[in-house]
């Protein structure tokens, strides 16, 4: 029986990334039908809105979605599509692997590195008052009462709130995929020395988590200097745990590690219902041009496929990844040792030389 999987087509470069991940993975073999939806910019002079509630009933009916990038407009307009999605199916993980690839141009080597991030909590729930309103003036007032230290009447005001169940259930979700994965260390992420009640919390609640896990290494880091270490000694880490905005942040550094946010494949998952993404923007000035690498959004591809209990199929679609970006052939310029090289793919090409390994791996 096939999976009914919904595809966000996206907007940007995402339409074009979206049609040839799909063609990968029809490739495996894997059966799938799809619920092909569009989303983001695009959407918002034809229905109003960059997420239409079609989108979201499609996910419902589905559970399991894959999308391509969709663009966030900065400072104004709607908060984020992304941030949508992870709120409306409170999918409270979210994962993201950052693995060394051979051939990928990087200042690192042999980085196995998993995020797990909180999606659902932190200064990410977007609960902010803009300056000068009457919210942020009570807000303000009573933030300065109740603490006793004054605040500037003219800030803007931003909440962060942090939960046991919040926290509970995303180091619980980090330390099973260790187990189920063979990892052998978690670390929590955190700035509990001087955020003693949020982030006090989170660590707090990691190490009660920790002692169901005897079989799982355990240990915790000061969140600006396990930046520090991811630079210095990142073979040192393994799977890391952190909130909403360390793990934004983390993650980006650790996709700077192997090499960019173009190898670095993403999954947003919950009790009842998954979302997968590259972690890479729309890129919107290369739409249309068949142009950049689908690296990412194929490799959420395969998260997908581990998720929906395909790993020996995931095993065959990473292989096939792997070894198309080994031999530097048939590769997008922006995966090319120049990125001026002639001899460069466009999208399009490199997905059909990934469907090639994976046909003559069967």
């Amino acid at each position: 029986m096939a999976y009914k999987i919904t595809l966000i087509r996206g907007d940007g470069t995402g339409p074009e990334l979206a049609d040839v991940t799909k063609a990968v993975l029809d490739a495996t073999g894997i059966p799938f039908e799809w619920d092909i939806q569009t989303a983001g910019l695009d959407m918002m002079a034809k229905e109003g809105t960059p997420l239409p509630e079609r989108v979201l009933d499609s996910i419902r009916r589905n559970k399991v979605a894959i999308k391509s990038p969709i663009t966030t407009p900065v400072g104004t307009g709607f908060r984020s599509v992304n941030v949508a999605l992870r709120k409306t199916f409170d999918l409270y993980a979210c994962l993201r692997p950052c693995k060394s690839y051979s051939g990928v141009r990087s200042r690192y080597q042999n980085i196995d590195l998993v995020i797990v991030r909180e999606n659902t909590e932190d200064l990410y729930v977007g609960i902010e008052f803009a300056k000068g309103t009457p919210e942020a003036k009570e807000l303000i007032e009573s933030a300065s009462r109740l603490s006793k230290k004054p605040i500037r009447p003219d800030s803007g005001i931003g909440v962060k709130p942090i939960s046991i169940t919040g926290s509970e259930r995303v180091v619980k979700f980090a330390f099973e995929y260790a187990r189920k994965y063979k990892r052998k260390k978690v670390t929590s992420v955190h700035k509990a020395n001087i955020m003693k009640f949020t982030d006090g919390l989170f660590l707090e609640v990691s190490r009660e988590v920790a002692k169901r896990y005897p079989d799982i290494e355990f240990e915790d880091r000061i969140v600006d200097n396990m930046c520090m270490q991811l630079i210095q000694h990142p073979e040192r880490y393994d799977v890391l745990v952190l909130p909403n905005l360390y793990g934004d942040i983390i993650s980006d550094i650790c996709a700077g590690l192997v090499g960019g946010l173009g190898v670095a494949p993403g999954g947003n998952i919950g009790e009842t219902g998954a979302i997968f993404e590259a972690t890479h923007g729309s890129a919107p000035k290369y739409a249309g041009l068949n142009k950049v690498t689908p690296t990412a959004m194929i490799l959420s591809g395969m998260l997908m496929l581990r998720y929906l209990g395909e790993e020996k199929t995931a095993d065959r679609l990473e292989r096939a990844v792997a070894d198309v970006i080994r031999e530097g052939k048939s590769v997008t310029y922006d995966m090319k040792a120049d990125r001026n090289d002639p001899t460069a793919v466009g999208t399009r090409e490199m997905g059909e030389a990934i469907i090639r390994k994976l046909r003559n791996e069967k």
